[in-house]
């Protein structure tokens, strides 16, 4: 394990004495602006963590915390994967810490280096973005990273995942077999590996079953419930409108099941991803376990902080399809 830089070496590699280091990192008055842009240039160069918790213990050693990043804790998906977490990490003597990146890179990027300068033991990343070459230094140091659903594609890091390929192709030929051969697509936007595989497996089950790919029925830049609404009232007022409907997480389809009970129009609905009073509602979804993807994500981890240095490992847990109602309506 390398050496992790001190406010020793930053002062020494900035040429400033360790009381004018510390005044730079607390934002303290007194320190000319020359010296401190030095300063910062040298925390940058030496990839420096502010130890934020250290200043309040006697003892110099990470604290018993780990770091949870994910997209919006206001999502179901994502606050069963952190009270998943939280119950392993308790088991252990740990507590969470959990920031939220909105979809935003760097917004994720600031969340994990805040989460690092309060020295959490390890990470578990719900990843915004696919660039994590930011992370390799913290790596090699030795903090152990997990990433949930979705990919690390730039380090090597242990990754539990779901079948979206698989579960977005159980959702299209579940409708097909309905009779169905003008579908839409509703959801976030491909740039989330998620998505982009969620989309390829709708492809590739319309082109095994000979039916075109007809792109105006594509609707990907859904971000919320209202967004998911309004997409599917814009598939629903097209002069040849979809006859279903596949939703490919649970936020776009709520926004589903908002239009075609304002509208009043007929059309099958499939979602991807489970929630909250979808059996009420006769929603067929794909489900899966988000309590299962935080928990085992959260074991590896604390496997790592045990000392487990095998390679790394890539979990896809399944999905199945849940039929309910919304998605056998006939076209």
């Amino acid at each position: 394990m390398g050496h992790r830089p001190t406010m020793v070496d930053v002062a020494r590699v900035a040429g400033v004495s360790l009381k004018t280091v510390s005044r730079v990192i607390n934002h303290e008055p007194g320190v000319r602006p020359e010296t401190g842009a030095r300063v910062r240039d040298a925390v940058e160069a030496l990839g420096y963590r502010a130890n934020d918790i250290a200043r309040n213990l006697r003892r110099g050693r990470a604290s018993a915390s780990i770091g949870l990043t994910i997209e919006d804790v206001r999502n179901p998906f994502y606050s069963s994967i952190a009270k998943a977490v939280e119950g392993v990490a308790r088991r252990h003597g740990y507590v969470v810490i959990i920031a939220n990146s909105d979809e935003d890179p760097a917004a994720e990027r600031t969340a994990v280096g805040t989460l690092l300068e309060r020295r959490v033991g390890g990470l578990l990343i719900v990843p915004a973005g696919r660039d994590h070459t930011y992370l390799r230094d913290e790596v090699r140091l030795g903090t152990p990273v997990v990433f949930i659903d979705r990919p690390a594609d730039t380090i090597e890091a242990d990754e539990v995942l779901l079948d979206n390929g698989g579960g977005a192709r159980q959702a299209t030929e579940h409708l097909l077999t309905q009779g169905h051969r003008r579908i839409g697509v509703v959801g976030d936007p491909p740039t989330i590996s998620t998505i982009a595989e969620r989309l390829a497996g709708y492809q590739a089950s319309l082109e095994r079953a000979g039916v075109p790919i007809d792109e105006s029925l594509i609707r990907v830049g859904v971000h919320d419930v209202g967004h998911g609404e309004a997409a599917v009232r814009e598939l629903l007022a097209m002069e040849d409108p979809p006859t279903a409907i596949f939703a490919t997480n649970n936020r776009a389809c709520i926004g589903a099941l908002h239009a075609l009970r304002a509208t009043g129009a007929r059309a099958a609905l499939v979602g991807f991803d489970d929630f909250e009073l979808a059996d009420l509602l006769e929603t067929t979804v794909v489900r899966h376990d988000p309590n299962e993807l935080g928990r085992r994500a959260a074991e590896i981890l604390f496997a790592r902080l045990a000392g487990d240095t095998g390679p790394p490992q890539r979990i896809v847990l399944p999905t199945r399809l849940v039929a309910r109602g919304s998605g056998e309506v006939p076209p």
